[in-house]
């Protein structure tokens, strides 16, 4: 369903993302996971994209059997990192002909085995660049190659933290703003835990005339190795002090780690809901049980018990 339908139908939408596993066996485990969290029936799913890596083919994997074999709406990510025009193009072909009728645009990463790879050789410098070539496509194909007259819903990255890249924060929404008028719908932002960055955010990006939905990004700590794991992934993400403490209380037991890293993803996931947020955004680390204990404790049955208006 196109994300334009998706905010028609329901006031506050609810998606997960997963990443595609690097094995045949973690890919069967996965779509296991999958198969628990289809009856909650997010409003889509997003699938992460390595580009430079042995992800790419498994992304594309992931895709097609998550829409040819469940009810959920494949979301897959598109980054500018180590992509030539033609690849882009065949990449958005091979979506609209499996019936994808959404893309996330993304910057990306250098691949981490990389390290020295030089960014001018891609085609696409900035996102920006990215959503006007995925514009442009799906401008020619709406309606033929992409039964949708308006093809893709095009979603972008915004950072409620500040983008580790762009310390200049006037800049970062300038960027933000080159990106939504590229020909973005919606944004989705990167994981915080203070509710405060995202408030303060969305008022930034109204104050710049950034008109499109945003949907915040919640990802719950289940462990102290995957807090460890979240720092390394979202460069400059903070802890506030609070779940800090509350996490050393813990002592290293895990259990206890998850329960305060759900309760704390379940209390920013209610403040958002009392706030008028347009969307949730789960981050689920391709696990399912820390998803369905927070859904449990804001008492969704399902996303679309979120449609009324």
């Amino acid at each position: 369903m196109h994300i334009l339908d998706i905010f028609g139908l329901r006031s506050t939408t609810v998606s997960f993302e997963f990443f595609p596993p690097a094995t045949d066996a973690a890919a069967e485990d996965l779509f296991r996971e999958m198969r628990d969290l289809e009856p909650l029936r997010p409003s889509f799913v997003s699938v992460t994209y390595g580009a430079g890596g042995g992800t790419r083919r498994r992304t594309h994997d992931l895709v097609a059997r998550i829409k040819r074999q469940t009810g959920l709406d494949p979301m897959p990510h598109l980054t500018c990192i180590y992509h030539t025009e033609a690849e882009i193009y065949d990449l958005l072909e091979m979506y609209a002909q499996l019936g994808v009728s959404n893309i996330l645009a993304l910057g990306g990463d250098p691949p981490r085995d990389k390290p020295d790879y030089d960014r001018s050789r891609d085609a696409f410098r900035y996102a920006a660049d990215l959503v006007r070539f995925v514009r442009r496509f799906k401008e020619r194909h709406a309606g033929s190659l992409i039964p949708d007259p308006r093809g893709f819903g095009i979603g972008v990255a915004g950072f409620p933290e500040g983008h580790p890249g762009t310390p200049n924060r006037l800049r970062e929404m300038d960027l933000l703003k080159a990106k939504v008028d590229e020909g973005a719908d919606f944004v989705i932002t990167q994981l915080f835990f203070d509710n405060r960055d995202f408030y303060d955010f969305r008022e930034r990006c109204d104050l710049a005339g950034i008109k499109a939905p945003i949907i915040a990004g919640v990802m719950p700590v289940t462990s102290a190795s995957g807090m460890r794991r979240m720092a390394e992934l979202a460069l400059g993400a903070r802890f506030p002090a609070r779940l800090m403490r509350a996490l050393a209380r813990c002592d290293g037991d895990d259990a206890a780690v998850k329960r305060v890293g759900v309760h704390w993803a379940t209390e920013q996931c209610r403040d958002l809901l009392d706030n008028s947020v347009k969307g949730i955004h789960l981050y689920t680390l391709n696990r399912s049980p820390a998803t369905r204990e927070i859904y449990a404790s804001l008492g969704i049955k399902d996303s679309l018990a979120l449609a009324a208006k």
